[in-house]
């Protein structure tokens, strides 16, 4: 028998395992679309095509990683992209996981499992396909009735007592990206997941991957489609944190749902709590997948709040409010006194929530042990607040699945734009509760002849001028992250902008009370602090810095001193 011997590029590429795993997975992939995108690869690739290959190697070479944010990453075919197939493995993995996790469940009485999605493309297609797998493994899956804010995931799945949820939702990440988000009932209290749970699903995962074609995975149409009780429950509840102060109607704001999923709910919140209806940024209110009039669907970012301040200028209002297009974030603008407008941080809007809590917290009598919580890049002028009132104070790692545990906790907060306004309501950011917590400041502040810039001041005046930035590098290659942060731990600075670095706390093992976390905190002989770690959720290399000065200016040129000296550490320690 004569044997047929592969030569030049032919040879090359039967012996490519990217390529042999793209073919693999082409025959499992049920994606019309990504099955053409991922032929189209694999056929260049077999003629010799180079950027194909290299595309290729990119998809297969590694696996997307389930971790503590769940799945995040851009739509494509592929082991290391977001897809059907990709979704449907980790639906498989979850759903036995769960009824591991819930040893009484039975057919009768099984395990539940609820799934919410938001506008952005496929989040439907992968929230229907995961209900479908968590109902042929025998969990009761419920599929939240249409697109929604992911702060009614959360709040549904300590409402119907379920033993865990999916949100579908990338956030504010670039459009082509999608995610997988997950939280646990029981013990964790409708809480995202955190380690050992990530560890134990993505092994579950990755037992599915290896050993159960998609194809087979069992699938079932008994899932449930709730009605709008699970809605009405959230808005009935949220505006009970919140209601409208008296002539809270004459207010005129301005709202953008950023392209997002909030307006609808929001809408129906305002109704509740009494609050007028916001002057909206049309081109911006209804969902899209496509993001069109934003380079990123983040409030944080240049220019995203541009066509809302045009709104505001035009109609003469008091306030701008923008949630991310998941509405779990919450961006606020308020007039500059100089004819403009100024988009206050996370900070001071945390701040300004928190003080909230702490003055009702005292009001109502809390018991001992309550708390306020933030981050541990974000402000610490909440820990003075906090000592003002009385009440405890956390410090966590990055990320409300960290916020959300602090014992005893009436409000946390991380200067990332989140806030958790009500722990009774949801354990995770909520951008909903926190816009109605913030008008009903700004009702307030109106009344007393003040404004929410007026309050700010105050806030300065009674517990210190704290003033934040960020510094933040976006990059194409996550090795150059990796490289800056070997380097900093190697070569700790013995000064910053001139100011000698007086101790530094390497987290990569843990400090105190908190987990190990890839962080390098830098304390300055002025009481200023720098925290440096990559983003959790974006390609992203970000320094934290904090000063507290003896006026708004004196701390606003410290901070405008170390942002430059921040950019200046980074270039040297990436070259």
């Amino acid at each position: 028998m004569t044997e047929t011997i592969p030569w030049g590029a032919d040879a090359a590429a039967s012996a490519d395992p990217a390529l042999e795993a793209a073919r693999a997975w082409l025959a499992e992939d049920p994606d019309p679309e990504t099955r053409d995108e991922l032929a189209g690869l694999i056929e260049r690739a077999e003629g010799g095509d180079a950027e194909a290959s290299a595309s290729l190697h990119d998809r297969f070479d590694t696996r997307l990683a389930f971790g503590t944010a769940g799945l995040r990453g851009e739509l494509g075919a592929g082991s290391n992209r977001m897809n059907r197939v990709l979704v449907a493995q980790s639906a498989a993995g979850l759903a036995a996981f769960v009824r591991d996790r819930v040893p009484a469940s039975t057919p009768e009485t099984p395990a539940s499992i609820v799934i919410g999605y938001d506008g952005r493309k496929n989040s439907a297609v992968f929230a229907r396909d995961s209900a479908e797998i968590f109902a042929g493994a025998g969990l009761r899956a419920i599929l939240l009735p249409r697109m929604l804010p992911t702060p009614v995931l959360a709040f549904a799945v300590r409402h119907l007592g379920a033993d865990a949820g999916v949100m579908v939702t990338a956030s504010h990440n670039p459009p082509r990206d999608n995610g997988y988000k997950v939280y646990l009932g029981g013990e964790d209290d409708g809480a995202q997941i955190v380690s050992p749970a990530d560890a134990e699903i993505a092994a579950r995962i990755d037992d599915i991957a290896a050993d159960v074609p998609v194809s087979r995975i069992p699938r079932s149409l008994g899932f449930e489609v709730p009605g709008e009780d699970i809605l009405d429950a959230y808005v009935a509840q949220t505006a009970a944190t919140a209601p409208a102060p008296e002539g809270a109607r004459d207010l005129r704001w301005v709202y953008t749902a950023m392209h997002g999923v909030g307006h609808e709910t929001l809408d129906r919140l305002l109704s509740t709590a009494g609050y007028p209806a916001p002057i909206t940024v049309d081109a911006q209110i209804a969902p899209d997948p496509d993001f069109p009039t934003v380079a990123f669907p983040n409030p944080e970012e240049p220019g995203a709040m541009d066509l809302a301040i045009e709104a505001a200028v035009e109609a003469g209002a008091e306030l701008i409010l923008a949630n991310d297009p998941d509405a779990d974030r919450l961006a606020v603008a308020i007039p500059d006194g100089a004819g403009g407008w100024r988009r206050l941080s996370g900070n001071d809007v945390g701040l300004l929530l928190g003080w909230r809590a702490a003055r009702q917290a005292r009001a109502a009598g809390a018991p001992e042990g309550s708390s306020l919580a933030c981050s541990l890049v974000s402000s610490p002028g909440l820990a003075a607040i906090a000592g003002h009132y009385g009440l405890d104070f956390h410090e966590t790692l990055t990320g409300f699945k960290w916020i959300s545990r602090a014992p005893g906790m009436v409000f946390g907060f991380e200067e990332a734009l989140g806030y958790l306004v009500d722990p009774h309501v949801v354990r995770d950011k909520d951008g909903l509760s926190a816009a109605v917590a913030l008008l009903e400041l700004a009702v307030q502040a109106r009344a007393s002849g003040s404004t929410l810039g007026g309050m700010l001041a105050d806030m300065a005046t009674q517990f210190g001028h704290f003033a934040s930035a960020q510094v933040s590098m976006r990059v194409d290659d996550l090795a150059v992250i990796g490289h800056i942060m070997a380097r900093l731990r190697a070569e700790h600075p013995t000064d910053i902008g001139g100011i000698h670095v007086s101790r530094v706390d390497d987290l990569l093992e843990g400090s105190g009370a908190l987990p190990p976390g890839d962080v390098v905190r830098l304390w300055l002989d002025d009481g200023s602090r720098l925290i440096v770690r990559p983003s959790g959720t974006e390609p992203k290399l970000k320094v934290y810095i904090d000063v507290r000065g003896d006026s708004a200016e004196d701390a606003a040129s410290r901070t405008a001193a170390l942002e430059d000296a921040s950019r200046a550490l980074i270039a040297r320690l990436q070259g």
